[in-house]
């Protein structure tokens, strides 16, 4: 049987959710990631630079916060 893809990566290199070197919120991996986007979670302060940078480049930084991803409360969560 196939291993299902892993859906929680970070969106710019790729390292999954609740692994080694993946920086939690409070340092707790049950409080969430400590960085997101609106287009998905990030792994550390350099992702989170890298993904800044190439946003702007692209001229597609959001004006407002992106919403907590690990939210449930969040009705508008997708």
């Amino acid at each position: 049987m196939l291993a299902r893809p892993e859906t929680k990566r970070c969106i710019e290199c790729g390292l999954p959710y609740a692994t080694l070197g993946f920086w939690h919120h409070h340092g707790r991996q049950e409080d969430g990631p400590a960085y997101w986007s609106d287009r998905g979670i990030l792994c550390s302060p350099k992702c989170s630079f890298a993904h800044f940078r190439r946003r702007e480049a692209e001229g597609s930084l959001r004006s407002d916060p992106a919403p907590d991803p690990f939210d449930l409360s969040d009705p508008f969560r997708r």
